[in-house]
């Protein structure tokens, strides 16, 4: 039973100002009705401890497997890449081995010195297209060889042209006076001359071109050059033509085979970019998916 509010029973507790008077909480007799916890089924603790011992052993037996192998794996891959740095036809022919790279878990820290920010943005556009590298920290300084547009920076300026370039030699010897630019060497084919002579006339403050190639009957020799270097030089030279350098495309190199995807304004430009992707040196055909917006 429940005691009625009127005849609760009370605790007098004597205080020195006199007595206070306290009411007791209500007494409840009988059977209480049951509650939606009454009705779960108590939980088995055995089972319990029996399914956490399982799930930790497993846990941790299969950490002992995977745990080594992540440690082996990470730095083996660290090493390819920076392998793979090394030995790309731009760090070695273009940048002359001057930029080293160092991977950690896949980042990759460039360092080293070199004549421009072109070459700086190279170096690093080559170490972001190598497979494995998730992140690259350009610490590469610039520290100019040359005074800008005087001969000496002139002839250096064709010469890295020409080894990025396809269907030229790249091994031409170059000399610039007064800003007249001197060829000399040997040329595959007529064609190959020319093309030699035009695009040593394209660098900046070039007065004019004196083309001394000699026209050979035998092929000259080519190095092959890796797909990171293509991709990198592909970006450069839509980047450093007045025509595209405002495009965003994507860019993609698989056994020298340059897959380009993005938009273009006319159909126009979209033929420019295959032809600017042709004209680098190692690629062997161009795909590109570039739309033309109406």
């Amino acid at each position: 039973m429940i005691w009625p509010a009127s005849r609760l029973p009370v605790r007098v507790r004597r205080r020195r100002d006199g007595l206070r008077v306290l009411p007791v909480a209500p007494i409840t007799c009988g059977r209480q009705p049951r509650t939606t916890e009454d009705n779960i089924p108590p939980l088995n603790a055995g089972k319990i401890k029996f399914v956490m011992k399982k799930f930790l052993q497993t846990s941790v037996a299969l950490f002992l497997v995977t745990a080594p192998l992540a440690l082996l794996a990470s730095p083996a891959t660290d090493r390819k890449v920076e392998n793979a740095a090394r030995q790309s036809y731009n760090y070695r022919a273009v940048l002359d081995n001057a930029v080293t790279a160092q991977c950690v878990d896949g980042h990759v820290t460039l360092s080293g010195v070199v004549p421009d920010a072109d070459a700086q943005a190279l170096a690093a556009d080559t170490a972001a297209n190598l497979p494995g590298v998730t992140k690259v920290t350009n610490n590469v300084t610039i520290k100019p060889a040359y005074t800008e547009h005087s001969d000496a920076w002139i002839a250096f300026k064709i010469r890295s042209r020409l080894l990025v370039k396809a269907n030229v030699s790249a091994f031409t010897t170059v000399t610039v006076q007064d800003g007249v630019a001197t060829l000399s060497g040997t040329a595959s084919t007529l064609a190959q001359k020319e093309l030699t002579g035009i695009y040593a006339a394209e660098i900046d403050h070039v007065k004019s071109v004196t083309n001394n190639l000699a026209v050979m009957d035998q092929p000259t020799l080519s190095e092959k050059v890796d797909d990171a270097s293509i991709t990198a030089q592909v970006k450069f030279a839509l980047l450093s033509h007045r025509s595209t350098s405002a495009l965003h495309t994507t860019i993609a190199t698989t056994d020298g085979v340059v897959l380009i995807s993005g938009n273009a304004a006319s159909a126009a430009e979209k033929s420019l970019v295959t032809k600017l992707a042709k004209d680098v040196r190692g690629t062997a055909s161009v795909t590109n998916n570039m739309a033309v917006k109406s």
